[in-house]
């Protein structure tokens, strides 16, 4: 496989719609977007051959990588640019050769790294003109592997598990054009200066700029001198560290880890030997969801520091915790349908419902204790935080069943079940994000009271949407709300006006449970909407709706905050 020809490769089949993609695309870099790369999970355990394009586009998908440190016999590294033909990451500084092995028996090899090496070799005749006797294999020193994604725009990523080679040979160069603009030997003072110095105005690729700052060490640049380990290193997403980067729409991050997310929950709501707790654990989960909590702690911490795998696993006991508030909620609100399914308790039984939830509090937290990357000095803020939550979200819970016994609730005691019912969700993924990405006390606050304000807009406009949409959009009985004599705001503001026909019409509804008729809910939402109760309870989020952004706006620019953005008017957009 060496040579510049595609046929030298294995390569896959690419739809249509990726072929028209790519016809603006210089057309060399666009063929190489066939080749057969070798997609992995997390743990760099081979998946299956996916397309270079594929692993790259949207939201992308882990798969193996390599980079290459080559160093002179005098002590310089080679770096170089990569060319403005690249679709990926074009125009910047990185490391002698970064490129990915493919999914073809020699470059698969585990055994003494061999795959990589082998890949290394050719890649650096592809890219550099190095003819493969200058750089034999059993010079490369395999050091260690890492992983991170990077996205350089809307469309493009890169989501790898890069293993680090080096080697410390002279060789003669032949750079191919439509790979590398230019090449520089460095010293490693002048690297430093590339990477540290504002003056520099060389733009630096994230995965090169990862590695240098926190693996690579003085004995790299010593032959035979570089220590080698078994560790996946953890950079997370480093999108930040490109300095044109733009961030992607809260779908797409949101899908970016997704199933990465939803894995840690099938795995922990699994592990048990008994398949029909496993099934009523997981009845709700499996029936999906936006997954807004589960992701939030890592959107959070990509918009204000590091990321890290730990941030999932917390994001998965999260979703966990509220799947089982969602349980026990239906339970005590007696609603049969939860995401247009049967509700746990009736798809199983009310006893395996109830031992069900039980059971997903406490697994959530075991997951949070061995989740990777939080270190056991983080753990007593994490746990009081969620524990802080659950207890929030069932005081919550309390209140809203005793409302609908109380002739008279306030606004100010309606804000206080909805913060814990819903917003302490929010301001605790958003608060834990922030301190697991080693924000400073002001950005953590600034992202709690974001999180309280969007969970208050959220459960407002949640109320307003039970009122205006259908049972097929909402996955459960329309109007449920008024008819179990929910005191939502819109309710409060109608209760509050003085007597009237419209006032009359939500009467004959409001608690009234299944023996009121879809006419007669249809009338008390007309109510609603007559006395202004609507329209106050939408002025209400709204103002919500503005403290949230306000709370962005106080953040250093990022292109992950973009997302949060989106997160904020989420629920406003549904309506409109």
């Amino acid at each position: 496989m060496s040579g510049y020809g595609i046929h030298d490769v294995p390569t896959l089949k690419l739809e249509e719609s990726s072929i028209s993609m790519l016809e603006k695309s210089d057309s060399t870099q666009g063929l190489l977007m066939s080749e057969a790369v070798i997609q992995v999970t997390e743990n760099d355990d081979i998946i299956g051959p996916i397309s270079k394009l594929d692993s790259h586009y949207g939201i992308g998908k882990y798969h193996r990588a390599f980079s290459v440190f080559l160093f002179d016999t005098s002590g310089r590294l080679l770096i170089q640019k990569r060319a403005s033909h690249k679709i990926t990451f074009p125009d910047v500084w990185a490391n002698s050769c970064c490129s990915h092995p493919l999914h073809s028996e020699d470059e698969m090899e585990s055994h003494n790294n061999l795959g990589v090496k082998r890949a290394a070799v050719r890649k650096l005749e592809q890219e550099l003109g190095i003819h493969p006797s200058q750089v034999p294999i059993d010079k490369f020193e395999f050091i260690t592997k890492m992983r991170y994604q990077a996205r350089q725009d809307e469309e493009w990523i890169e989501r790898e598990v890069d293993h680090c080679l080096i080697i410390h040979a002279d060789v003669d160069l032949n750079p191919n054009e439509n790979e590398v603009s230019e090449v520089k030997w460095v010293s490693q003072k002048e690297l430093a200066y590339m990477l540290g110095s504002n003056k520099s105005e060389a733009v630096i690729a994230p995965w090169f700029r990862c590695i240098a700052a926190r693996i690579m060490d003085d004995d790299w640049w010593r032959p035979g001198c570089a220590k080698s380990d078994s560790v996946i290193h953890d950079m997370g997403d480093v999108s930040y560290m490109l300095p044109n980067a733009i961030g992607a729409d809260l779908n797409t991050s949101i899908s970016e880890v997704r199933e990465l997310v939803e894995n840690r929950i099938e795995r922990a709501l699994t592990h048990t030997s008994l398949e029909r707790l496993s099934g009523a654990m997981m009845h709700l989960v499996e029936g999906g969801g936006k997954r807004l909590r589960a992701t939030l702690p890592w959107l959070v911490a990509k918009a204000v520091g590091n990321t890290h795998a730990g941030l999932l696993d917390v994001g998965a006991a999260i979703e966990i915790i509220h799947n089982f508030t969602l349980v026990h909620d239906d339970i005590m609100d007696d609603d049969d349908i939860r995401r247009g399914r049967p509700a746990v308790h009736i798809a199983y039984d009310l006893p395996t419902a109830i031992n069900a939830g039980d059971a997903m509090l406490a697994i959530a937290f075991e997951a949070m204790v061995v989740a990777e990357g939080i270190k056991a000095e983080q753990l007593p803020f994490l746990i009081k935080r969620i524990g802080r939550m659950v207890r929030k979200c069932s005081e919550g819970q309390q209140l809203d069943i005793e409302f609908e016994d109380r002739e008279v609730v306030t606004e100010d005691q309606y804000i206080e079940m909805i913060h814990g019912k819903t917003a302490a969700m929010f301001l605790t993924c958003a608060e834990v994000g922030a301190h697991l990405a080693g924000a400073n006390h002001e950005i953590i606050q600034c992202m709690h009271d974001w999180g309280l304000a969007l969970g208050l807009c959220f459960q407002l406009m949640d109320d307003i949407i039970d009122v205006l949409s259908d049972s097929e959009t909402l996955g459960k009985p329309c109007g449920s709300d008024v008819a179990q004599g929910k005191r939502t705001m819109m309710v409060i503001h109608a209760l509050n006006q003085p007597t009237s026909k419209s006032k009359e019409n939500l009467l004959q509804v409001l608690g009234k449970g299944e023996d009121v008729s879809k006419e007669h809910v249809l009338l008390a939402h007309k109510a609603l909407h007559d006395l202004g109760s609507i329209d106050y309870a939408k002025s209400k989020a709204e103002a919500y709706h503005r403290k949230a952004h306000d709370c962005l706006d106080r953040l250093p620019d990022s292109p992950a905050i973009r997302a949060l953005r989106e997160l904020t008017d989420y629920q406003l957009n549904r309506i409109h």
